[in-house]
């Protein structure tokens, strides 16, 4: 997976929003405010990409525990969060399928008023 890819994915979600709100490197993917997909440029820039993820949590010690990339998020809630390697053990398919996840995740805890406003938008 390239950054591009990873770019043009995170933003084909419905709602979904980029900003910088900690760094110049840190790019966040955010859908109703919150924050569910975030990586460092730098560091795809160095050919070392990794991405953080919200993740259920016991779905989240299983992944950790099959793969050796995926690991407890960086700087992040290492419960709640997972920081995936990418190009590494875990498939493209497989990090969209958790990209989705972190997601749907994050929509599901919007209230419904917030939730009904991103399906209007899209519509």
């Amino acid at each position: 997976m390239n950054l591009e890819i990873y770019y043009e994915y995170c933003l084909s979600k419905k709602g979904v929003t980029e900003h910088f709100p900690f760094d110049e490197d840190t790019l966040v993917f955010k859908v109703g405010g919150k924050m569910f997909a975030l990586s460092s440029l730098s560091q795809w820039e160095k050919g070392e990409p990794s991405v953080n993820l919200k993740c259920d949590p016991d779905r989240a010690q299983e992944l950790r525990a099959q793969y050796g990339d995926i690991k407890p998020g960086y700087h992040m809630s290492k419960i709640h969060w997972n920081t995936i390697g990418v190009n590494k053990d875990a498939s493209d398919s497989l990090i969209k399928e958790l990209i989705d996840h972190s997601y749907e995740l994050v929509f599901k805890s919007l209230t419904k008023k917030i939730q009904s406003e991103i399906i209007e938008l899209e519509n």
